[in-house]
């Protein structure tokens, strides 16, 4: 979700929220490439022209923000800042130097620099940033901050430089199920976002596409949840994304999923209608609760092995974790969901919404249960995630750390610890591929005009044993 930009100045989409997440290379920085917005389909937005002009009374000048220009984000530019390797049945990214870049926000406006990082990011303390912009890895309209006392005027234009570091996503291989001058369909696996966001970039469908399969310009029809395997759509051009919108906005899309539950699900058809609200965008949390959407989803069981249920789900809305939360209330949650199957959520496990806790003590506790396991990884989160101030995801439904991104490798970024990197000083367990699979998969994708399926998961299967 990223907010509007005003006739009367542009406020940024939060780009800033990924500040603290590193540093960037020493010394002047490294040629830039373009900007893009976080989905693939989005807008590019090009950094301030460096003029500069003579102000009375010595009053800091501003560019005026650059239109936005329609078109595809990512290029073979993006694609080139850093390369996969494999390792213990994972996919890395090798660490690389990269911007994030945003106009200043509206409530930035007339404060400091000093004190926004104070305030809004504070995964890392401000003796950080002071030595980041001693460095030259903070800059204003493309000129090096000197002073972080400088205050923030409409149409700034900042950027940081960050030495990142991506999650490991399975190394289970990205499937195509079909492809024609109109559509690519592929078998998602899990634990991979759809787009770029948070804290993945290059581990991420629309990357790995452009880069091992040569697709590129695609159009996001639909999304599904980073743990969620299985169909996914997408168009080649806008104008098969605009008539297949259509069919979605009319309610002609049928999806069907398939989920293995805890214990056994009842033999009839069961129909939830209960509301979902967003406890969190930043941990990616939603709870049934009166004041949330209203959604519907029916559930059939399919098969029972003693101790779990396979179950069909058939989504007549499209809210945040719908499936998982439905199926939690109803109690019967997904055997491996690393949100929804918590003892975070008290003894019941949130079954019929009672979980005995408020919102702040809920996140609290699945992150503290997380933490204990070393698994914060299987959420997509870092502890700098938790420190920074919370926004709204960029549309995966799992992350935060959302805005304009820019990047490009830098010279030896993966070969070199870099000076002011928190994350090469820090040394953390890599998830087991186990852990990157839940038991949730997208089955099968019906429009008006077309039918997209996928073979049944193994863990699908009615003889299936953990």
């Amino acid at each position: 979700d990223t907010e509007c930009w005003g006739k009367k100045g542009r406020h940024g989409t939060g780009a800033l929220g990924a500040w603290p997440g590193g540093a960037a290379r020493p010394g002047p920085g490294p040629s830039r490439a373009r900007e893009e917005e976080p989905d693939p389909a989005g807008k590019e937005e090009a950094a301030p022209a460096a003029k500069k002009r003579r102000l009375a009374g010595g009053e800091r000048y501003v560019p005026p923000p650059r239109k936005l220009n329609t078109g595809v984000s990512f290029g073979a530019e993006h694609f080139a800042e850093t390369s996969y390797y494999f390792e213990g049945g994972l996919r890395k990214v090798r660490p690389y130097y990269f911007d994030f870049r945003t106009y200043c926000k509206g409530r930035w406006v007339g404060r400091s620099l000093l004190h926004v990082f104070g305030t809004e990011f504070r995964a890392q303390p401000l003796a950080y940033y002071r030595a980041a912009a001693r460095a030259g890895r903070l800059r204003l309209n493309e000129e090096p901050v000197r002073d972080l006392d400088i205050v923030l005027k409409n149409n700034d234009f900042l950027r940081n430089t960050v030495h990142r570091h991506e999650p490991p996503v399975t190394a289970q291989p990205i499937r195509i199920l079909a492809e024609d001058e109109e559509v690519v369909v592929v078998d998602k696996p899990s634990s991979l976002p759809v787009h770029p966001c948070g804290r993945f970039r290059h581990n991420t469908v629309i990357f790995i596409l452009g880069k091992e399969h040569g697709l590129r310009e695609l159009h996001t029809l639909h999304r599904l949840d980073r743990m969620t395997s299985g169909v996914l759509m997408f168009a080649k051009t806008a104008a098969v994304s605009k008539r297949i919108d259509e069919q979605v906005r009319q309610r002609q899309l049928e999806k069907e999923y398939v989920c293995r539950v805890v214990g056994e699900f009842p033999e009839h058809e069961v129909v939830c209608e209960e509301p979902i609200l967003v406890v969190s965008y930043k941990v990616g949390v939603c709870r049934v609760d009166p004041k949330g959407k209203p959604c519907q989803t029916l559930f059939q069981r399919l098969s029972y092995n003693g101790s779990s249920s396979v179950v069909r789900c058939l989504p007549r809305t499209g809210r945040t974790h719908q499936i998982r939360v439905h199926l939690q209330f109803l109690g019967h949650p997904i055997v491996n969901d690393p949100i929804y199957n918590m003892e975070a959520w008290g003894p019941l496990r949130g079954k019929g919404g009672k979980i005995g806790k408020t919102d702040e003590e809920l996140l609290k506790a699945l992150v503290e249960e997380h933490r204990s396991k070393q698994s914060l990884e299987v959420l997509g989160i870092g502890e700098e995630d938790l420190n920074s101030s919370e926004s709204k995801d960029c549309g995966n439904s799992e992350l935060s750390l959302c805005g304009n991104q820019d990047g490009q490798r830098g010279e030896k970024g993966w070969e070199e610890k870099d000076p002011l990197c928190v994350e090469c000083r820090t040394s953390r367990r890599d998830p087991s591929p186990k852990e990157l699979v839940m038991f949730l998969h997208a089955l099968r994708y019906k429009g008006a005009d077309f039918e997209y399926c996928s073979s049944m998961p193994e863990w699908a299967m009615e003889d299936w044993e953990e």
